[in-house]
């Protein structure tokens, strides 16, 4: 590998939960993590999410970010335009973010010290990806990637190993470094896959409860498109895989729609071309997956043109 990957560190960030600026070391960049966005309603005059969070990051790295890749859309984008360090695209432009992580882009930025990366795989493997000097840990990874962060098509068995062990331990970072160790490597280690798949092991359970949890899902007819809704407030015996419980919706309805506590999750296909930032004003993030207050389920339904529930 190259001096860059000799000498890069790795942190973890997502949009909302970001690393301190003081914490990393040298020269950042930062891959595969959205701007945040807010959940709408009246914020008091409050600075929002962005300002709080993303843009504050960015202020107090100043000139030691080198570059921030992400390929969620938000309303900001169009701040940093003229700003050679921000590689941003929207999710229909780029559905994954590794296959931005080029060798051309990597040398144009130059050696960095520290790569803050989101914690699912497309986030890992843009890191590993950028440690490799933008080339591909494994042939077809970026294909993986794109199955996995749109969940449309299936992954390669590589791609479907790191999942499940990424979903089996969503908070592990000791995993997630291993994760990026083993695919910045080229997998040249094999025995990097034994905790991978123990891991993984462990996301049978969440699997288990989701697709039980499925059973609840009651079928609205909307127009123009049904939802499939279920309330799982009080209802979860252990721990779910919430992606795999929307997308278990989905085969029922076009939306899936789940309610667990203050929190209303809505999914649809990637390739549905329904914009849930559009119908409920929200600034950034996918525009097939978002997440509300529950405070605004019956701005939720009226933005779906169905009839709530009983």
């Amino acid at each position: 590998m190259s001096s860059i990957a000799a000498a890069a560190r790795i942190a973890f960030g997502t949009p909302r939960k970001l690393p301190r600026a003081k914490d990393l070391h040298g020269r950042v960049v930062v891959v595969d993590v959205a701007f945040a966005y807010d959940t709408g309603g009246d914020s008091g005059g409050k600075a929002g999410n962005f300002e709080k969070t993303t843009l504050r990051f960015i202020q107090d790295l100043g000139p030691r970010l080198a570059a921030w890749v992400d390929h969620h859309d938000h309303a900001r984008h169009a701040d940093f335009r003229s700003d050679p360090r921000f590689v941003l695209s929207t999710k229909q432009e780029h559905p994954a973010c590794p296959e931005m992580v080029t060798p051309e882009l990597v040398a144009r930025i130059g050696a960095v010290d520290t790569i803050c990366c989101h914690t699912d795989f497309d986030g890992l493997c843009s890191a590993a990806k950028w440690l490799r000097g933008g080339l591909e840990p494994y042939a077809g990874a970026d294909e993986d990637a794109r199955a996995i962060d749109t969940r449309v098509g299936k992954p390669g068995p590589i791609g479907h190993r790191f999942d499940r062990a990424l979903r089996g331990r969503p908070n592990d970072e000791g995993l997630f470094g291993l994760v990026v160790r083993h695919l910045a490597t080229g997998l040249s280690d094999a025995t990097l896959w034994v905790p991978i798949d123990a891991a993984a092991n462990e996301y049978a359970a969440q699997e288990e409860e989701a697709r039980r949890l499925a059973h609840g899902f009651a079928r609205i007819s909307g127009t123009p498109h049904g939802v499939a809704w279920v309330d799982v407030t009080g209802q979860r015996r252990r721990s779910y895989d919430k992606t795999l419980l929307l997308l278990l919706g989905q085969e029922r309805e076009t939306i899936a729609v789940v309610a667990d506590g203050d929190t209303i999750a809505l999914a649809a296909p990637f390739d549905s071309g329904i914009d849930f930032l559009a119908l409920l004003g929200l600034s950034g993030g996918m525009p097939t997956r978002v997440s509300v207050p529950r405070g605004r389920l019956a701005e939720v339904w009226a933005a779906l043109r169905v009839s709530p529930p009983d």
